[in-house]
């Protein structure tokens, strides 16, 4: 099984991303990660109140903590990133409390809303409530200066190169409670989550970089009620939920594995043993849909009984 995105985000692994390229946007660079490091465990202890945590940040990092970062570069620093993840019901708040670089002489400092690996975006293009140039927000565009930026879910990134030693910038991260979150990347191999969509017409995607077993408990969609029978397609529905499988990290190119359409109490599973698994919710807005689920990494063991039955081939299904 490739080890593209399986990310074992309960110790937080950290992707090495290097950009290349002028482009416009960041998606048009090539963007590789090839090392993995892990974020230090002491980072999640328990902080006491009032005080400020702080370190300084490394070229490639990530941060699932609140508190007060600085980057200074002791060299010419061109292919840098750092990215933010919270708990599925936060965003992410980033101020810039202090920036020196060259704008003028090739430096930049871009947030983006969402994460990129392989050039691949969470949340997809189609999930996005932003058109992908308005997601990326720099702080060298003098048309758009903004010292403090919000995500629309619990991961953003922060690109940056910086020229000459000893520029750099500082900034503060805060995270805040989104009461309606929708799109997420789950921090932990296993966990309970419950999605509410209320009357937006919007795609919400959970995803989970594991191989994964999800139970559904509870599925209701606005326009059917419990008694209804299942029913054998979901052509022409307009709310229902999808699970997907695959080794990529953007939903829209991943494998459909089971549309659901139609709202039930009770259990039901599905074991998916693809690096990335990910529940999404299709909504028209007309309805209030909710979905509660749980899930869990599946054992070695499990995943040797999913390869005997061909899984390889259909987690490769949508590359």
């Amino acid at each position: 099984m490739s080890p593209g995105f399986k990310v074992p985000l309960h110790i937080v692994l950290l992707p090495m991303v290097i950009l290349q390229g002028q482009g416009r946007y960041i998606e048009k660079n090539e963007i590789i990660e090839d090392t993995l490091g892990l974020l230090n465990s002491e980072l999640k202890r328990e902080l006491s109140e009032g005080y400020v945590y702080s370190r300084s940040l490394k070229c490639i990092d990530m941060l699932s903590v609140d508190g007060r970062f600085t980057f200074s570069a002791n060299r010419p620093e061109l292919h840098c990133a750092t990215f933010f993840i919270g708990s599925p019901d936060e965003i992410i708040s980033l101020e810039y409390n202090n920036v020196n670089i060259d704008c003028q002489g090739g430096d930049f400092l871009k947030v983006f809303d969402g994460w990129i690996l392989k050039g691949e975006k969470f949340p997809s293009a189609i999930d996005h409530p932003l058109p992908t140039s308005e997601r990326y927000i720099d702080f060298c565009d003098n048309n758009n200066i903004r010292t403090i930026i919000r995500s629309s879910q619990n991961v953003a990134m922060l690109f940056f190169r910086i020229h000459m030693p000893g520029n750099g910038f500082s900034l503060t991260i805060k995270k805040l409670i989104n009461p309606f979150p929708c799109n997420v990347i789950s921090q932990t191999p296993d966990g309970r989550f419950t999605m509410v969509i209320p009357h937006q017409k919007r795609n919400c995607s959970f995803s989970i970089i594991y191989p994964t077993e999800i139970m559904i408990s509870e599925l209701t969609l606005g326009h059917f009620n419990d008694l209804q029978l299942p029913i054998k397609s979901c052509g022409g529905a307009t709310d229902f939920v999808q699970l997907l499988g695959g080794n990529r990290l953007d939903p829209s190119r991943m494998y459909p594995v089971a549309d659901i359409c139609y709202s039930f109490s009770g259990p039901a599973q599905i074991k998916i043993g693809c690096d990335n698994t990910v529940v999404r919710i299709v909504s028209s807005g007309k309805y209030i849909n909710r979905l509660t689920f749980e899930y869990r990494q599946l054992g070695q063991h499990e995943l040797d009984k999913q390869n005997e039955n061909g899984v390889e081939d259909f987690c490769y299904a949508a590359d």
